[in-house]
């Protein structure tokens, strides 16, 4: 009988998943595949939207109806059919921001199996306070244990005791580490104001703007600088008692609003009051400014049970065994087992192996320099994601598909090489690996490269090329090859010399102690590009995002600069615009049409029509958000979800307006032959010609055009756009104007942009420079720094090897510099593209 031959490939026929072509593939298995293309030409949709949510959801299918019923399933995706496909696991592009409880210890389950170290191997200290040696009484005996030194029989801590988001909790922060208090300078927002121009901050929250008429009719001064008030009156504006009074409201057009019962709330209690009733993230985080975050006095910052510091584990307590970065903490495992008494050797060496092999995937990632008791949310993108990946690697599965979208965000080059081990690592162990990426070094090291497009949108969607790396790099119709090969031209600026960098000016930044920053001033040139480089890590965020930001803003506001910045000159700079790479809008409702502006405009052009006119419709009419516009079936989402009990949801295009959004009488109304939903499903590349005499839509279209955004349907969703698709949109009102007093911050522009999107990137950035803006960008993205005029590298290695200025200069400047890991991979890659100049 002849053996069965086992499977190669994944066929993928007829898949239609957004903007896929009927795509038919055949994607080896066992292997490091990459997928590439343009931003928008259908690649994540291949990998995510067919490969993992086919494999998950089939996995999925294995399992009891009742388990099911308790899982977020996908539904079918549109494909005709994919054979011989594995269960997929999905590690996608942009993890979510980790909330306050979150810890690198809890997130890479790390913590969880040191407290269990801690509880089993760990010393406990009886209620009479004597120290107990390590005993097995604790694992036999469900706990319990007889103090040798006064005889009493107490339960020692389990595993559960010492976690800080349960029953190990400090008291006093509930397990946060940090206590918050509401700060008087950040309430009182300028004290030479009066009450009456809007001293008190927390009065401008919404509903309390008439707070100073109630002040005026209790007595306390409106009209006087806040700093020249008595201090009894400074105490009532504070905490002064709730009391009501009857108050008269002058409206803006002349009437006065009488109320009998306006209730008195001081500048505090409108703080707590709005903290008690509000459920909204965005509220919260605008609340958070008027507070101080200080670390918890009673637990020092550990978020645990002081009394649970007690229990010691070879002279150390949990919360000092976490501070430990990773690499130290390895090696203070190894010295447990030999520290326990004889008959423990046996758990110790299981329990401490089980410790170790938890760390082991931090380590070969990169990230050794992280403590468990780091908090989640001030990690890095490519911190985030390696933890992530971390957790997946230590799983040791064989036989799965992994499909990894953009797995290089917010990784430094030298990361990658730890990466591309891991995905090498993981087809050893008999696993097949799809990857989504631009980077030219982790195409460069795949088994077999897949390339879609040619094109974004509705010119992509197809494959352009396939092959292993050499006939990928030597094919003339593919995209990528000239990036692969170094014959693409890599700078698209002029080089500047000293005297015009520095020409219009500087902003200058001394931060003395953030994080892992320590005394570090820094100049960044005006109406310049600058790119702040370094290993993830390093200290580029506490820089930027965490010190330069808040201090512009503190000090146009008239603020205190933030604590931990020194010196700040902001050189004439008044507005800071922070853009990252985060989705536009959050559900279906928003389109690239509401976005952008362009619908208010439409909405007027078809209420000017005559047939309009006609029917008494206004502007409100031709919004598929009013009720009278919207079709009556879908609410004017365009799809219903049908519930199908223990199956997933079923999305359907809505059988009443076919997807359209409107109803019918609305769709009726013509504008030069084209009803409000037809314009709607024009690309901005289709819609141009049409809107040629209407100067507002058409400028608007332009820029989306000049931003290599042609390809988007104007009725598209915005949540569905790709990380480079929604910054690049974020943008799009900002072009054409003057931007003089402006800085533009960008947080990892280059997400999700293959090296040509890089370079239309660059020249969207020196748009905004002729208009007289600043622009910083955190950036990884040799290509890009490559571009810039100049480079400030952080570092010289993450975490306590961070926090220094290890370079400044041009990106040569910087490629020469020799403690400098960032100059080092950007002078490989600037002579691989010289070698063809």
């Amino acid at each position: 009988m002849e053996p069965t031959k086992l499977p190669t490939k994944i066929k993928v026929r007829g898949a239609k998943v957004n903007n896929l072509k009927d795509l038919d593939v055949d994607i080896p298995l066992n292997k490091f595949v990459a997928i590439t293309g343009r931003s928008g030409s259908g690649k994540s949709s291949l990998a995510m939207g067919v490969l993992y949510a086919e494999g998950a959801r089939r996995y999925l299918n294995a399992l009891s109806t009742f388990t099911r019923r308790r899982i977020n399933q996908m539904g079918k995706a549109a494909v005709d059919s994919v054979e011989y496909l594995p269960s997929a696991l999905a590690l996608r592009q942009r993890p979510q921001v980790p909330g306050v409880r979150s810890t690198v210890g809890t997130m890479s389950e790390s913590f969880n199996i040191l407290r269990l170290v801690f509880s089993r191997l760990g010393s406990p200290v009886c209620p009479n306070g004597h120290q107990v040696p390590p005993t097995l009484d604790v694992a036999e005996n469900d706990g319990y244990v007889t103090c040798p030194t006064c005889g009493v029989t107490f339960r020692a801590p389990g595993a559960e005791d010492f976690a800080f988001n349960s029953a190990g909790a400090c008291p006093t922060c509930g397990g946060l580490g940090q206590v918050r208090q509401l700060d008087a300078s950040l309430i009182i927002k300028n004290e030479d104001q009066t009450l009456e121009e809007g001293a008190v901050a927390s009065w401008h929250l919404p509903g309390r703007n008439f707070m100073p008429i109630v002040a005026n009719a209790i007595g306390i001064p409106i009209d006087v600088p806040y700093k020249e008030l008595s201090e009894a009156d400074k105490q009532r504006v504070l905490h002064g008692k709730k009391q009501y009074v009857a108050i008269d409201i002058p409206s803006s057009k002349g009437k006065i609003f009488h109320m009998d019962k306006a209730v008195y709330e001081n500048a505090f209690a409108a703080v707590e009051d709005s903290m008690a009733t509000s459920k909204n993230e965005r509220t919260i985080a605008k609340l958070n400014k008027f507070y101080t975050f200080d670390t918890c006095p009673d637990c020092h910052g550990t978020r645990l049970n002081p009394q649970l510091l007690k229990q010691t584990l070879n002279g150390k307590n949990i919360a000092e065994v976490a501070d430990l970065p990773v690499n130290e903490l390895r090696e203070f495992a190894t010295t447990i087992v030999d520290w326990l008494p004889e008959r423990m050797h046996k758990l110790g060496s299981d329990l401490v192996a089980e410790l170790r092999l938890s760390l082991q995937p931090m380590v070969d990632l990169g990230l050794d320099y992280l403590t468990l008791s780091r908090p989640g949310d001030t990690l890095s993108t490519g911190e985030l994601q390696r933890i992530q990946l971390g957790r997946t690697l230590r799983s040791a599965t064989t036989g799965v598909l992994y499909v990894l979208d953009e797995p290089s965000v917010g990784l430094h080059p030298a990361n990658v090489t730890g990466l591309i081990k891991a995905f090498h690592g993981l087809v050893a162990q008999g696993n097949s690996v799809v990857v989504v990426d631009h980077d030219t070094r982790i195409i460069g090291a795949a088994d077999y490269v897949i390339e879609i497009g040619p094109g974004a949108g509705k010119t992509g969607g197809t494959v352009v090329d396939e092959g292993t790396v050499d006939q990928i790099a030597h094919s003339p119709r593919s995209l990528i090859a000239p990036f692969l090969n170094g014959t693409a031209t890599l700078r698209e600026r002029p080089q500047l010399d000293d005297r015009a960098l520095w020409q219009k000016g500087q902003l200058a930044i001394e931060v003395q102690h953030r994080f892992n920053i320590d005394d570090v001033a820094v100049k960044f040139p005006k109406n310049r590009l600058t790119t702040v480089t370094g290993m993830s890590g390093a200290g580029k965020t506490t820089l930027v995002l965490d010190s330069l930001i808040p201090a512009i803003e503190a000090d146009v506001d008239h603020r205190t600069l933030p604590h931990h910045v020194t010196h700040l000159d902001r050189a004439g700079i008044r507005h800071v615009v922070k853009v990252d790479s985060v989705p536009v809008g959050k559900n279906v409702r928003s389109t690239v049409a509401t976005y952008t502006d362009i619908l208010n405009r439409l909405r007027k052009l078809f209420a000017a029509t005559p047939e309009a006119q006609a029917h008494g419709y206004t502007n409100s009419r031709f919004s598929y958000n009013v009720k009278a516009g919207a079709c009556p079936m879908c609410g004017g989402t365009g799809q219903i979800s049908l519930d199908v009990q223990y199956l997933p949801d079923i999305t359907e295009v809505c059988p009443q307006c076919h997807g359209q959004r409107y109803n019918q009488e609305t769709l009726a109304v013509k504008w030069h032959d084209y009803s409000i939903a037809d314009v709607l499903a024009l690309s901005v590349d289709e819609a141009l010609p049409i809107f040629t005499e209407e100067t507002g839509i058409e400028q608007t279209l332009q820029t989306l055009h000049d931003m290599g955004l042609g390809y988007l349907l104007l009725g598209e969703s915005t949540p569905a756009l790709s990380g480079g698709e929604a910054q690049r949109l974020k943008l799009v009102s900002r072009i054409g104007k003057r931007q003089n007093g402006t800085l533009f911050i960008f947080d990892e522009p280059t997400v999700g942009l293959h090296p040509l999107d890089i370079q239309q990137l660059v020249k969207v950035f020196d748009q905004l420079i002729q208009q007289g803006a600043t622009v910083i960008a955190i950036e990884h993205d040799l290509d890009l720094i490559a571009n810039a005029d100049y480079v400030i590298d952080m570092g010289p290695g993450g975490g306590i090897n961070g926090g220094q200025l290890v370079a400044t200069g041009t990106p040569a400047a910087v490629s020469e510099t020799p403690g400098s890991v960032t100059g080092k991979y950007l002078k490989a890659q600037l002579s691989l593209f010289e070698q063809h100049v």
